[in-house]
């Protein structure tokens, strides 16, 4: 069997979607034996030490030395172990991998939201997306993708053909995400809740809108808004809740830890999540998992995710979300099968399964 080297170089401090995943398939790539690139050792592995400041976290300058590690560093270093073990594949949790080279690797595709929105987004990010992740499936040995709109998406923007393409969904931590209390806390709930980034896809500016209406009915609630702020966007959601005069009624948390967010979720009316498009949507599972009510959209992925746990809207339609709210507000009973509904829903998904499946597509060419 060949010898595999997984791609750890997207690994954040504060993880985020990509990072979750990459840790959580870990115990499951155990089995493989496999080689970690990473910053730093972990245990039970075998690791490679790659360069300081090459992760997503440093920005433009850690993206352009991460994928120029990428096409310098790891052939070598791939072709080395090959020589010693019959061969070597590597497999990145995201799409980057050396191009024009011949390292044999599978990768993950997570969206092709850039493409879809590419007026939202930086002409070099928009750029990276259209050529080089283009040039990377197009090489790559096989692409996971983690739903199938995912799949679908690549098939449609880039022309990779369906049978190199396998969908896998993401999945939760069990540990941390389950309910507090919930039967106990749902009458004294006083907030929605949204998590994630602020980007113009993600809708907030309608969910701000929405729950402006909402206030007007209901002047005790409250929204929150988890996520890192964004100098880009958080000042024009900030400017709208104080034109429309409900600025002491949305708060901005910033970056919540690990430890805090399935608390904040169990503990909220309902997640509130009408993105105009996701690769997957991990904080809708989360929130199911929490036992929280999910209002989120009828678009791209999350339909396969909530299935007919939750309420599902139309994002673009600003009445239909505020409608939502008030009915989650005001309806216990409401709030209660959706509450169970999601609970029930969020067993289909297990990092153990995910783990399973690729590791089983991986053995195939290894």
């Amino acid at each position: 069997m060949s010898a595999l080297l997984v791609n750890l170089s997207v690994l954040l401090a504060r993880p985020t979607g990509i990072s979750v995943y990459a840790r959580n398939l870990l115990p499951a790539l155990k089995a493989l034996d496999p080689v970690l690139l990473a910053s730093r050792a972990i245990s039970e592995f075998e690791c490679q030490t790659i360069p300081y400041g090459i992760s997503p976290g440093f920005g433009n300058w850690g993206h352009l030395k991460r994928l120029f590690w990428l096409q310098k560093d790891i052939p070598p270093y791939a072709r080395e172990l090959g020589a010693q073990q019959g061969g070597s594949l590597l497999w990145s949790p995201s799409p980057e991998a050396p191009l024009y080279t011949d390292c044999r690797f599978v990768v993950t595709a997570h969206d092709t939201i850039p493409l879809r929105f590419s007026k939202d987004f930086s002409a070099p990010l928009v750029g990276y997306f259209r050529h080089y992740v283009r040039r990377v499936l197009a090489q790559a040995e096989h692409v996971f993708c983690n739903s199938v709109s995912t799949a679908r998406d690549v098939a449609e923007f880039y022309g990779v053909p369906e049978r190199k393409l396998t969908s896998i969904p993401l999945a939760y931590d069990k540990k941390r995400f389950r309910p507090y209390q919930a039967a106990a806390r749902m009458p004294a709930s006083h907030y929605f809740i949204y998590v994630g980034r602020q980007n113009t896809y993600k809708n907030l500016a309608r969910l701000i809108s929405a729950f402006h209406r909402v206030h007007q009915v209901h002047p005790d609630l409250e929204l929150w808004l988890v996520g890192p702020k964004d100098r880009r966007y958080t000042p024009a959601l900030v400017a709208q809740t104080q034109f429309l005069a409900i600025a002491h009624q949305v708060h901005f948390l910033d970056y919540v830890a690990d430890d805090q967010l399935p608390k904040l979720l169990s503990e909220a009316i309902a997640l509130t999540f009408p993105s105009l498009w996701e690769g997957f949507g991990l904080p809708v599972l989360e929130a199911m998992a929490c036992g929280t009510p999910v209002i989120t959209s009828n678009l791209s992925s999350l339909p396969e995710v909530v299935g007919d746990a939750a309420l599902l809207i139309d994002p673009y339609n600003v009445d239909e979300l505020a409608d939502a709210m008030k009915i989650v507000a005001t309806d216990t009973q409401l709030r209660q099968k959706l509450s169970q509904a999601g609970l029930d829903r969020a067993k289909h998904f297990s990092w153990e399964a995910t783990g399973q499946q690729t590791v089983e597509v991986l053995q195939q060419f290894l």
